[in-house]
């Protein structure tokens, strides 16, 4: 019989891995998971989720419980649905992840109407204010940094257009985010921008092992939860509020990646959360720089258009003779991993994932290999 290790891929050199999710984790947070299998309703596993918990509610920028599910981003995704929209949404979508959230809306059996906008393009809080002053939404989903297309969306000024909605039609309604790629990257203030509830998930700037699933909820969603059934039990946030009391999960947690989320807290801690995110804004803007300054000569621009880019994955639109996918596959061959495009935009586009752990300098290594396969 063949033996199975023998199909796992090989072990590659630390810093050379830019898919933009998951992300490379550091050896060190690798290492955590090997710790011997505790009881999880025990006092151990308790003093590690309250252990994490400050670092947690720093990467949120709230003074409100940060839950941990184990389930990928989306699973809290669909608890922001089930917990967060009682009649009928209002969709903010212009590329994949942002469609995800709004069909789980319809999924969950609410009704979800849908502002959209061209990929590589993001949201007027103009507009956004203008759909809502109907007074027919109680919850807005959108995604504040697009995977897909690198954009950022105005999350400031799309809380504050709700904000303004709200008083004009005198109806509460709910901001849901998804901040897969934003927390963790920037500051991201859940709690002083008026976000209702905010997710990401452990495999992208957080630089976990993919499986781990993060929200942060205000006290008006939890006012709403408690209102609405049909929550379910695996996303129900009154139950995961409840477990938090006690620093508890409400079901089995997935331990080793819980002792590789306390390794992780212990670095980030260490590095600091505004430091962070300042050296994920200057590999962005080094990514940006190289790609306006050289890319022109392999028909290579920017898909996200300027105060719109995401400090954690830029998208690269190529106007060449050689596909997204094809420098991707050049780059593999040298040791190094980059994003393909995703869905529709795959051959147009390629994407660079500069969040997590990594440096400026493993980042400049990166971009002098991408010339070498542009030529």
């Amino acid at each position: 019989m063949t033996d199975p290790m023998l199909d796992l891929p090989p072990q590659t050199e630390f810093g050379r891995f830019f898919l933009p999710g998951p992300t490379e984790v550091h050896p060190d947070v690798l290492a955590a998971m090997t710790r011997p299998v505790i009881g999880h309703r025990g006092a151990e596993m308790s003093d590690i989720l309250r252990g994490v918990d400050p670092v947690l509610r720093a990467l949120f920028r709230t003074s409100r419980p940060v839950y941990v599910a184990s389930s990928s981003a989306t699973g809290l995704m669909e608890g922001a649905v089930r917990n967060g929209v009682r009649t009928r949404a209002l969709a903010l979508v212009n590329g994949a992840f942002s469609e995800r959230f709004r069909d789980l809306v319809a999924d969950c059996g609410r009704e979800v109407e849908t502002y959209e906008v061209p990929m590589g393009q993001a949201h007027a809080p103009d507009e956004v204010f203008r759909r809502l002053r109907g007074g027919e939404y109680d919850a807005v989903t959108v995604v504040h940094s697009e995977t897909s297309t690198g954009v950022l969306d105005p999350l400031t000024e799309i809380a504050e257009a709700v904000r303004r909605a709200e008083m004009e039609t005198g109806e509460e309604i709910l901001l849901l985010v998804d901040g897969v790629t934003s927390v963790g990257g920037m500051l991201v203030e859940a709690e002083t921008w008026g976000l209702d509830f905010l997710l990401t998930g452990s495999q992208k700037a957080m630089a976990l092992p993919p499986g781990l699933a993060f929200g942060a909820a205000s006290e008006r969603m939890m006012n709403r939860a408690r209102t609405l059934s049909g929550r379910g039990q695996y996303f129900d946030l009154i139950e995961f509020d409840a477990y938090w009391r006690r620093h508890q999960t409400p079901t089995t947690p997935a331990l080793s990646l819980i002792y590789a989320l306390a390794a992780q807290a212990q670095r980030i801690h260490a590095e600091g959360v505004e430091a962070r995110a300042l050296r994920h804004w200057t590999m962005a803007e080094r990514t940006w720089g190289w790609v306006e300054e050289r890319g022109p000569r392999w028909g290579l621009s920017l898909f996200a258009p300027p105060g719109r880019r995401s400090p954690t994955v830029t998208t690269i639109g190529v106007n060449g003779g050689t596909s997204g996918t094809e420098i991707c596959a050049g780059m593999t061959a040298r040791g190094w991993t980059l994003g393909t495009g995703y869905g529709k935009l795959k051959d147009s586009t390629f994407r660079i994932g500069h969040m997590g752990d990594h440096t400026v300098d493993e980042l400049d290594a990166l971009l002098a290999a991408l010339e070498e396969v542009l030529g």
